[in-house]
């Protein structure tokens, strides 16, 4: 008998409802989202719940072994999500009281009912290695005493993510609610009843397992690109519509289709300033089509966009002068472990393709940011927040130039204090693809560039042994434990291999590991930095400090992390906060008792949502009646009662100013000013 297939859309309220009783098989992956993935999560939720008062939000898809009728479901994709939700119930059940506590509580465990013949267990069952932890600290909400756990003593990989993850939810929660159950109580209707998950079931294994490849596949589906490919050309008259699509089609076959779409994405981002909360279809006529004509989305937007894409994607940038020196630098931009970069470069190559001196300077000041970025490791929210400030300067500022540049994408003092401390820490404990990126800048900073980084052969290595033999060389170089600790990884003691060694060479003394374990047949390395290594006749704490202060020196010239005494902040000097949110672009000061202060220059969004009180949409209609407001812009500074009155003002929408204004580095302007 063929297996039944059903598909069907559900509120959070009933996917965690005594309908459904998830059960993780035993094969499958144990829990690995980390804090990043749980924070976007509920930053996304937040947003939208903030934002949005009427709409409804897709959480996506899971897919289920389920037998209609009955509650037993086992989850073949979708457990990251069924597992983050209920770490995020549990800690919204310990931010509630009374009744409210009562039935968030309810989400996590059937209470059971005799009469119906339901026993009590929990909605969710992971991994029996797991299960009985995360039913004592989650399911059963002893948050505090989950937080309080050594996470050296928890014992699976799994567990330490929970535990980070509570943490990092129940810090969302306490900052943004500060214990309001009213608001509480709000927040949780609307994940409840507005946000939804698409649960696909079938009875029998092998066709829940067809469905999850049919779901992973990578045919050629229609993409957003498609859909918006029919519309604008069915906008153009039909004189020209062929030539619009032969134009149309030329781009895609460009950047491949794949690519053409990342176009679009990144497209979407420039337009918005702000990371995506609906599907790209619905944002890209929101926040592009409705603010282009076809031929102009065409002409203007979509060729210089997709040039500049392939530009950077396979930097191959042409010019009579510096396109060398450009594209080394693009290089090292591909080799980050995100393109978050790629919209304000988009954007700044469209626009000034031509002028290969200010095209340079762009590149390296935007590889200096993104290098901070991915080396201190900010999450997705924070770099696309980072990189607006440099989208909303460009768009507020068309006329800037090598003689006036940006100035957002310049590094603020304590970003390069962050940075500075993060080169100066332990490296080698950071994740592979951000300690290798950093190793082979630095080397291609000390070395001619002709160097090669091929992933598949790169290797790190200590110089002083992780585990030395007791007696040994090392073992009288370094007798200081503390000490041996301290510089063990960190960069000074870090050379880069081009294969994989013996291991049991690792802890051979210097000399012979010199000869054996960093050269090749030949004697020689491909690494500068390994042959400085192996250029010193001795490898004591004092080499190894001496070489920290050196390598951090070039560091500091290479990446320009001076920092000035100029730029150092007094206490009385005036802090600016930035607001980019719909198309907007703002800048504002502290007033006197708990005014704000919105500079001239600011520009507002240009229509108001249903969730902008009837009373801004007043206020905000007499600033341009009166001239406070012309055609988007403050003419003059304006003073308003709170940072959140002008962020709503601003931003034509509800908002939380003492969180929304931030500071080019992104501190919120509620954690500066403190009050």
């Amino acid at each position: 008998m063929s297996s039944k297939i059903t598909g069907k859309e559900y509120p959070l309220l009933k996917i965690f409802s005594s309908d459904f009783e998830y059960h993780i098989p035993a094969y499958q992956r144990p829990y690995a989202w980390t804090t990043e993935e749980a924070g976007i999560l509920f930053d996304d939720l937040y947003e939208f719940y903030r934002t949005e008062p009427s709409d409804n939000y897709f959480l996506g898809t899971i897919v289920l072994i389920k037998e209609e009728d009955k509650p037993y479901a086992d989850v073949i994709d979708g457990q990251q999500r069924l597992t983050t939700l209920t770490i995020l119930f549990s800690v919204l059940a310990s931010n509630l009281t009374g009744k409210a506590r009562e039935a968030c509580n309810a989400l996590l465990q059937e209470s059971g009912n005799i009469l119906a013949g339901i026993p009590a267990r929990p909605r969710m069952h992971l991994r029996q290695r797991d299960q009985a932890f995360f039913n004592k600290y989650i399911q059963e909400v002893q948050i505090p005493s989950l937080i309080s756990i050594d996470a050296t003593t928890l014992s699976t990989e799994a567990q330490r993510h929970i535990q980070e993850n509570c943490n990092v939810l129940l810090s969302r929660f306490e900052s943004v609610f500060e214990g309001d159950q009213n608001e509480l109580i709000n927040f949780s209707t609307f994940l409840l009843n507005r946000c939804f998950l698409v649960a696909v079931s079938t009875d029998s294994q092998d066709s829940a397992f067809r469905v999850f490849s049919v779901m992973n596949s990578r045919g050629l589906d229609l993409l957003p690109i498609d859909i918006i490919k029919s519309e604008i050309i069915g906008e153009i008259s039909e004189t020209e519509q062929q030539a619009y699509t032969d134009k149309w089609e030329d781009l895609e076959n460009e950047t491949g289709r794949e690519g053409f779409n990342e176009v679009f994405t990144h497209t979407r981002t420039i337009f918005a300033k702000e990371r995506p909360k609906k599907g790209l279809l619905e944002e890209f006529r929101e926040y592009v089509v409705k603010r282009t004509k076809p031929k102009e989305l065409v002409d203007n937007v979509l060729t210089p966009y997709a040039e500049a894409y392939t530009i950077l994607k396979n930097f191959e940038y042409i010019a009579s002068s510096r396109a060398d020196e450009v594209n080394a630098v693009l290089y090292w931009l591909n080799k980050i472990d995100n393109y978050d970069w790629m919209p304000p470069a988009i954007k700044f190559f469209a626009e000034h393709l031509h002028d290969s001196e200010y095209i340079l300077w762009f590149v390296k000041k935007l590889e200096r940011l993104a290098s901070f970025l991915h080396a201190t490791a900010q999450d997705v929210n924070h770099r696309m927040d980072r990189y607006k400030w440099v989208l909303a300067e460009m768009d507020s500022n068309p006329s800037h130039n090598i003689e006036h540049p940006l100035t957002t994408i310049e590094l603020t003092t304590d970003e390069k204090r962050s940075f500075i401390d993060a080169l100066n820490g332990e490296i080698y404990s950071m994740p592979s693809r951000r300690r290798n990126y950093i190793i082979q800048r630095l080397d291609s900073f000390v070395s001619d560039g002709g160097a090669k980084y091929d992933v598949k052969l790169f290797t790190i290595e200590h110089v002083l042994p992780q585990n030395p033999e007791k007696g040994s060389e090392w073992d009288q170089l370094w007798p200081d434990q503390d000490e041996r600790a301290f510089w063990l990884n960190r960069i000074a003691n870090l050379v880069p291999l081009t294969r994989n060694h013996n291991s049991a060479a690792q802890n051979y003394d210097f000399a012979t590991k010199k000869k054996s374990y960093f050269q090749n047949k030949g004697g020689i390395t491909s690494y500068t930095l390994t042959t400085q290594v192996v250029n010193e006749d001795s490898w004591s704490p004092e080499v190894v400090s001496e070489r920290q202060k050196t390598l951090l020196v070039l560091f500091s010239e290479k990446w320009d992390l001076k920092i000035d005494p100029a730029e150092e902040l007094n206490d009385d000097e005036e802090i600016m906060f930035h607001l980019a949110i719909r198309g907007c672009n703002a800048s504002g000061c502290v007033g006197n008792d708990g005014s704000f202060i919105v500079k001239a220059g600011s520009t507002i969004a240009r229509d108001t949502t249903p969730s902008c009180q009837s009373s801004y949409v007043e206020i905000r209609k007499n600033l341009i009646d009166n001239g406070i407001i012309v055609d988007g812009v403050f003419t003059q500074d304006y003073v308003f009662d709170s940072p959140s009155a002008a962020a709503v003002i601003v931003g034509g929408r509800s908002a939380n100013g003492r969180r929304e204004w931030t500071t080019l580095d992104g501190r919120q302007y509620g954690k500066v000013v403190g009050h």
